[in-house]
């Protein structure tokens, strides 16, 4: 059984052209949306056709996009399709995984989005080891919890530990540490002018 999948991104865009499309190929069944095909979006009738399909059945779609944004999670959608004996049509691609030629189109885009992540996984893993050659670890920057607040206002408080030292205490970077209390940095100006004018009248 052929069932086809169409989707557009906004309210204003109209189905008419997949839908014929799909309707010429031959589906039995259709599934509509207007939904972003952007990671994370929510699609219900996508979803609902993946849970209608059966094994020997065809999704088929207008154009590849139609899967999603991302080449990665279009191959993803794929080979679960795959592995539940369903097979896939990609109207304006030209894509049939019940052909050789299509069988192999699609292990070409699927190589070509393992070698991109691959290639993302690189950069990040030279990005921190650049960072770590740096002084600097990766992942986002640490927060103060409620007890280290307390310390810090405390030690604020005393007047006879420097900021640097303060936030190096703490764990954290001066700028994190003034993002916690802004006026640190005021005093933090002020010692360094009273610095100056000692080392000038000297």
């Amino acid at each position: 059984m052929l069932v086809g999948y169409a989707r557009v991104s906004t309210l204003d865009q109209n189905l008419d052209l997949q839908r014929d499309a799909l309707t010429k190929a031959g589906c039995e069944r259709m599934f509509e949306e207007k939904k972003s095909g952007k990671a994370g979006t929510k699609r219900p009738e996508f979803e609902a056709a993946l849970a209608y399909l059966r094994p020997t059945d065809v999704l088929v779609v207008w154009k590849l996009d139609r899967l999603g944004r991302s080449l990665v999670e279009m191959m993803r959608t794929i080979d679960s399709l795959r592995v539940k004996e369903v097979h896939f049509r990609s109207l304006t691609e030209q894509f049939d995984s019940d052909t050789a030629h299509g069988r192999f189109a699609l292990q070409m885009h699927g190589a070509m989005a393992e070698y991109f992540l691959d290639l993302n996984r690189e950069r990040t893993m030279e990005g921190l080891k650049a960072a770590l050659a740096r002084g600097r670890k990766g992942g986002r920057p640490k927060k103060l919890t409620p007890a280290d607040i307390e310390v810090g206002r405390a030690l604020l408080h005393s007047g006879t530990i420097s900021i640097a030292a303060i936030a190096k205490r703490l764990g954290v970077s001066r700028d994190t540490f003034y993002s916690y209390f802004p006026q640190a940095r005021t005093r933090s100006q002020a010692d360094v002018a009273a610095a100056v004018t000692r080392q000038a009248s000297s």
